[in-house]
Protein backbone atom coordinates (compact mmCIF):
# COMPACT_ATOMS: atom_id res chain seq x y z
CA UNK A 1 0.00 0.00 0.00
CA UNK A 2 1.24 3.52 -1.06
CA UNK A 3 -0.16 6.82 0.38
CA UNK A 4 -0.53 10.23 0.74
CA UNK A 5 -0.62 12.28 3.59
CA UNK A 6 -1.82 15.49 3.84
CA UNK A 7 -1.76 17.23 7.64
CA UNK A 8 -3.01 20.57 7.79
CA UNK A 9 -2.65 22.76 11.27
CA UNK A 10 -4.19 26.03 11.32
CA UNK A 11 -4.24 28.46 14.00
CA UNK A 12 -6.20 32.15 14.06
CA UNK A 13 -5.38 34.81 16.79
CA UNK A 14 -7.47 37.13 18.37
CA UNK A 15 -4.53 39.33 18.79
CA UNK A 16 -1.32 39.11 17.03
CA UNK A 17 1.44 36.96 18.04
CA UNK A 18 5.00 38.72 18.16
CA UNK A 19 7.23 35.70 18.76
CA UNK A 20 6.27 31.83 18.66
CA UNK A 21 8.52 28.82 18.63
CA UNK A 22 6.92 25.39 17.53
CA UNK A 23 8.56 21.63 17.62
CA UNK A 24 6.99 19.29 14.65
CA UNK A 25 6.67 15.65 14.94
CA UNK A 26 5.18 15.30 11.65
CA UNK A 27 7.22 12.96 9.95
CA UNK A 28 6.31 9.36 9.30
CA UNK A 29 9.09 7.05 10.28
CA UNK A 30 11.39 5.18 8.43
CA UNK A 31 11.11 1.68 9.47
CA UNK A 32 11.47 -2.54 8.07
CA UNK A 33 7.94 -2.57 6.76
CA UNK A 34 7.60 1.20 6.30
CA UNK A 35 8.90 3.68 3.92
CA UNK A 36 8.76 7.44 4.06
CA UNK A 37 9.19 8.30 -0.18
CA UNK A 38 8.65 11.59 0.16
CA UNK A 39 8.03 14.41 3.04
CA UNK A 40 7.53 18.62 2.75
CA UNK A 41 6.60 21.22 5.56
CA UNK A 42 4.94 24.47 4.11
CA UNK A 43 4.41 27.16 6.47
CA UNK A 44 2.95 30.01 6.42
CA UNK A 45 3.73 32.53 7.23
CA UNK A 46 7.59 31.56 6.35
CA UNK A 47 10.15 31.44 8.84
CA UNK A 48 13.27 32.29 8.13
CA UNK A 49 14.95 28.71 9.13
CA UNK A 50 13.58 25.02 9.76
CA UNK A 51 15.33 22.90 11.43
CA UNK A 52 15.54 19.33 11.60
CA UNK A 53 16.64 16.84 14.26
CA UNK A 54 16.34 13.34 15.46
CA UNK A 55 15.09 13.10 19.30
CA UNK A 56 16.07 10.70 22.07
CA UNK A 57 13.51 8.15 20.67
CA UNK A 58 14.90 8.19 16.79
CA UNK A 59 11.72 10.54 15.78
CA UNK A 60 12.17 13.39 13.23
CA UNK A 61 11.35 16.69 14.52
CA UNK A 62 11.50 19.79 12.98
CA UNK A 63 11.90 23.55 14.65
CA UNK A 64 10.63 26.77 13.34
CA UNK A 65 10.30 29.98 15.63
CA UNK A 66 8.55 33.53 14.21
CA UNK A 67 8.96 36.64 14.84
CA UNK A 68 6.60 39.27 13.46
CA UNK A 69 3.54 40.01 13.73
CA UNK A 70 0.99 37.37 12.77
CA UNK A 71 -2.79 36.76 13.46
CA UNK A 72 -2.56 33.23 11.62
CA UNK A 73 -0.48 30.50 11.27
CA UNK A 74 -0.86 27.72 8.77
CA UNK A 75 1.74 24.36 9.19
CA UNK A 76 0.87 22.14 6.12
CA UNK A 77 3.33 18.80 6.04
CA UNK A 78 2.34 16.29 3.13
CA UNK A 79 3.76 13.00 2.90
CA UNK A 80 4.11 9.54 0.37
CA UNK A 81 4.54 6.42 2.63
CA UNK A 82 4.68 2.94 1.45
CA UNK A 83 3.81 0.34 3.77
CA UNK A 84 5.62 -2.95 2.28
CA UNK A 85 3.71 -6.15 4.46
CA UNK A 86 0.32 -6.55 6.41
CA UNK A 87 1.61 -5.39 9.69
CA UNK A 88 3.85 -3.04 11.66
CA UNK A 89 4.06 -4.98 14.40
CA UNK A 90 5.50 -8.66 14.14
CA UNK A 91 5.07 -10.76 11.71
CA UNK A 92 4.56 -13.40 13.77
CA UNK A 93 1.16 -14.12 14.73
CA UNK A 94 1.34 -15.25 18.69
CA UNK A 95 4.28 -15.32 21.38
CA UNK A 96 4.30 -18.47 23.60
CA UNK A 97 6.30 -16.70 26.50
CA UNK A 98 4.27 -16.51 29.52
CA UNK A 99 3.70 -13.35 31.84
CA UNK A 100 5.66 -15.25 34.45
CA UNK A 101 8.20 -15.98 31.84
CA UNK A 102 8.46 -12.50 30.57
CA UNK A 103 8.50 -11.41 33.94
CA UNK A 104 11.84 -13.09 35.22
CA UNK A 105 13.11 -12.37 31.84
CA UNK A 106 13.14 -8.80 31.99
CA UNK A 107 14.29 -9.25 36.07
CA UNK A 108 17.34 -11.08 34.99
CA UNK A 109 18.60 -9.57 32.03
CA UNK A 110 20.40 -6.14 33.11
CA UNK A 111 21.22 -4.88 29.21
CA UNK A 112 17.55 -5.52 28.33
CA UNK A 113 15.86 -4.22 31.94
CA UNK A 114 18.02 -0.69 30.72
CA UNK A 115 16.93 -0.74 27.12
CA UNK A 116 13.58 -1.21 28.33
CA UNK A 117 13.08 0.64 31.52
CA UNK A 118 11.41 3.99 30.50
CA UNK A 119 9.10 2.81 29.27
CA UNK A 120 8.09 0.72 31.90
CA UNK A 121 8.30 3.79 34.54
CA UNK A 122 5.42 6.30 35.01
CA UNK A 123 5.22 9.26 31.94
CA UNK A 124 4.22 13.10 32.06
CA UNK A 125 0.41 11.89 30.97
CA UNK A 126 0.55 7.94 32.31
CA UNK A 127 0.58 6.88 36.00
CA UNK A 128 -1.61 3.70 37.65
CA UNK A 129 -3.17 3.33 40.88
CA UNK A 130 -5.30 0.56 42.25
CA UNK A 131 -8.92 1.00 40.40
CA UNK A 132 -6.44 0.93 36.90
CA UNK A 133 -4.72 -1.91 38.26
CA UNK A 134 -8.16 -3.96 38.91
CA UNK A 135 -9.29 -3.07 35.98
CA UNK A 136 -7.10 -5.09 34.13
CA UNK A 137 -6.26 -7.47 36.96
CA UNK A 138 -8.41 -10.29 35.16
CA UNK A 139 -6.35 -9.75 31.70
CA UNK A 140 -2.74 -10.44 33.35
CA UNK A 141 -2.62 -14.56 34.41
CA UNK A 142 0.91 -16.08 34.58
CA UNK A 143 0.32 -18.71 33.25
CA UNK A 144 -0.81 -17.25 29.84
CA UNK A 145 1.14 -15.43 26.70
CA UNK A 146 1.86 -12.27 27.31
CA UNK A 147 0.96 -11.24 24.00
CA UNK A 148 -2.72 -12.94 24.58
CA UNK A 149 -3.07 -11.41 28.17
CA UNK A 150 -2.31 -7.98 25.89
CA UNK A 151 -5.12 -8.66 23.32
CA UNK A 152 -7.21 -9.30 25.94
CA UNK A 153 -6.63 -6.20 27.60
CA UNK A 154 -7.46 -4.19 24.68
CA UNK A 155 -10.68 -6.07 23.49
CA UNK A 156 -11.67 -5.28 26.90
CA UNK A 157 -11.12 -1.59 26.15
CA UNK A 158 -12.94 -1.90 22.80
CA UNK A 159 -16.03 -3.53 24.38
CA UNK A 160 -16.38 -1.82 27.49
CA UNK A 161 -15.17 1.76 26.33
CA UNK A 162 -17.42 4.12 24.27
CA UNK A 163 -15.21 6.77 21.59
CA UNK A 164 -16.76 10.19 22.02
CA UNK A 165 -14.34 12.95 20.54
CA UNK A 166 -15.64 15.82 22.76
CA UNK A 167 -15.48 14.27 26.06
CA UNK A 168 -11.37 14.56 26.51
CA UNK A 169 -8.81 16.50 26.43
CA UNK A 170 -4.71 15.87 26.16
CA UNK A 171 -5.34 16.56 29.92
CA UNK A 172 -8.16 14.61 30.96
CA UNK A 173 -6.39 12.09 33.85
CA UNK A 174 -6.97 8.23 32.95
CA UNK A 175 -8.53 7.50 36.15
CA UNK A 176 -11.52 10.08 34.80
CA UNK A 177 -11.60 8.29 31.64
CA UNK A 178 -11.53 4.72 33.22
CA UNK A 179 -14.52 5.98 35.52
CA UNK A 180 -16.58 7.62 32.44
CA UNK A 181 -15.75 4.64 30.32
CA UNK A 182 -15.36 6.81 27.38
CA UNK A 183 -12.44 9.14 25.52
CA UNK A 184 -10.56 8.91 22.58
CA UNK A 185 -7.75 6.52 20.57
CA UNK A 186 -5.24 8.50 22.99
CA UNK A 187 -7.46 8.03 26.10
CA UNK A 188 -7.91 4.07 25.15
CA UNK A 189 -3.81 4.13 24.80
CA UNK A 190 -2.76 5.82 27.90
CA UNK A 191 -4.92 3.52 29.82
CA UNK A 192 -3.29 0.37 27.90
CA UNK A 193 -0.22 1.38 28.88
CA UNK A 194 -1.20 2.43 32.35
CA UNK A 195 -2.48 -1.33 32.45
CA UNK A 196 0.66 -3.30 31.22
CA UNK A 197 3.32 -0.96 32.72
CA UNK A 198 1.36 -1.44 36.19
CA UNK A 199 1.79 -5.28 35.83
CA UNK A 200 5.63 -4.99 34.93
CA UNK A 201 5.53 -4.74 31.38
CA UNK A 202 7.24 -2.56 28.69
CA UNK A 203 5.05 -0.51 26.55
CA UNK A 204 5.33 2.43 24.39
CA UNK A 205 3.05 5.12 22.70
CA UNK A 206 2.30 5.15 19.26
CA UNK A 207 1.42 8.24 17.10
CA UNK A 208 0.71 8.56 13.23
CA UNK A 209 -2.23 7.67 10.76
CA UNK A 210 -4.92 5.45 9.81
CA UNK A 211 -6.83 5.23 6.92
CA UNK A 212 -10.48 5.43 7.55
CA UNK A 213 -13.18 4.20 5.12
CA UNK A 214 -16.48 6.44 4.07
CA UNK A 215 -19.90 4.62 4.27
CA UNK A 216 -21.02 2.28 1.95
CA UNK A 217 -21.97 4.35 -1.35
CA UNK A 218 -20.60 7.85 -0.06
CA UNK A 219 -17.47 9.81 -1.37
CA UNK A 220 -15.00 10.24 1.35
CA UNK A 221 -14.79 14.20 2.19
CA UNK A 222 -11.64 15.95 1.99
CA UNK A 223 -10.02 16.88 5.71
CA UNK A 224 -12.11 14.08 6.87
CA UNK A 225 -8.92 11.79 8.47
CA UNK A 226 -7.61 12.25 11.40
CA UNK A 227 -4.35 11.65 13.60
CA UNK A 228 -4.47 7.90 15.16
CA UNK A 229 -2.84 6.53 18.17
CA UNK A 230 -1.92 2.88 19.30
CA UNK A 231 0.41 1.15 21.74
CA UNK A 232 3.61 -1.64 21.24
CA UNK A 233 4.53 -3.86 24.10
CA UNK A 234 7.85 -5.48 24.12
CA UNK A 235 7.73 -9.19 24.61
CA UNK A 236 11.13 -10.76 25.33
CA UNK A 237 12.46 -13.01 22.18
CA UNK A 238 9.30 -11.57 20.70
CA UNK A 239 10.41 -7.60 19.94
CA UNK A 240 7.56 -4.63 19.72
CA UNK A 241 4.33 -5.60 19.29
CA UNK A 242 1.32 -3.18 17.63
CA UNK A 243 -1.69 -3.47 19.73
CA UNK A 244 -4.72 -1.40 18.24
CA UNK A 245 -7.32 -1.10 21.55
CA UNK A 246 -9.66 1.50 19.84
CA UNK A 247 -10.44 -0.58 16.95
CA UNK A 248 -9.15 -3.93 18.68
CA UNK A 249 -6.96 -5.00 15.84
CA UNK A 250 -3.22 -5.74 15.41
CA UNK A 251 -2.03 -2.64 13.68
CA UNK A 252 -1.81 -3.39 9.64
CA UNK A 253 -0.93 -1.51 6.37
CA UNK A 254 -3.45 1.24 6.97
CA UNK A 255 -1.96 2.06 10.22
CA UNK A 256 1.20 4.64 9.41
CA UNK A 257 3.60 5.25 12.24
CA UNK A 258 5.34 9.04 13.00
CA UNK A 259 6.65 8.23 16.17
CA UNK A 260 6.60 6.79 19.12
CA UNK A 261 7.71 7.84 22.95
CA UNK A 262 6.35 6.82 26.34
CA UNK A 263 3.44 8.83 26.06
CA UNK A 264 1.65 11.51 24.14
CA UNK A 265 3.59 14.22 25.50
CA UNK A 266 6.64 12.57 23.86
CA UNK A 267 5.09 12.79 19.94
CA UNK A 268 2.70 16.04 20.10
CA UNK A 269 2.21 16.36 16.41
CA UNK A 270 2.40 20.27 16.77
CA UNK A 271 3.43 22.10 20.40
CA UNK A 272 4.93 25.58 20.54
CA UNK A 273 4.83 28.71 23.02
CA UNK A 274 3.58 32.07 21.74
CA UNK A 275 4.01 35.53 22.79
CA UNK A 276 0.63 37.05 22.88
CA UNK A 277 -2.73 37.53 24.53
CA UNK A 278 -6.07 36.95 23.68
CA UNK A 279 -7.98 33.89 22.71
CA UNK A 280 -7.36 32.08 19.62
CA UNK A 281 -8.98 29.34 17.31
CA UNK A 282 -7.35 25.49 16.29
CA UNK A 283 -8.77 23.96 13.28
CA UNK A 284 -6.84 20.88 11.79
CA UNK A 285 -7.38 18.72 9.14
CA UNK A 286 -5.49 15.13 7.87
CA UNK A 287 -6.37 13.38 4.45
CA UNK A 288 -5.08 9.71 4.01
CA UNK A 289 -5.28 8.95 0.17
CA UNK A 290 -4.49 5.81 -1.07
CA UNK A 291 -1.95 6.05 -4.34
CA UNK A 292 -2.87 3.49 -7.49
Amino acid sequence: MKYKLVHKTEYSYEEPVNNYHSLLCLTPRILPRQLCRDFSIKITPEPLDIIERTDFYGNTTHYFSLHSPHKKLTVLATSVVESLTETTGSPLEHSVITCEEATLRIQEDRPLRVSILEYMLASPLIKWDDPILDFARDCFKPDESLYSCVQSLCSKIFHEFDFMPDFSTVHTPIREVLAARKGVCQDFSHLAIACIRGFGFPARYVSGYLETLPPPGKAKLQGSDASHAWISVFIPDYGWCDFDPTNNVVPSERHIVTAWGRDYSDVTPLKGIIFSYGKHELKVEVDVIPIE
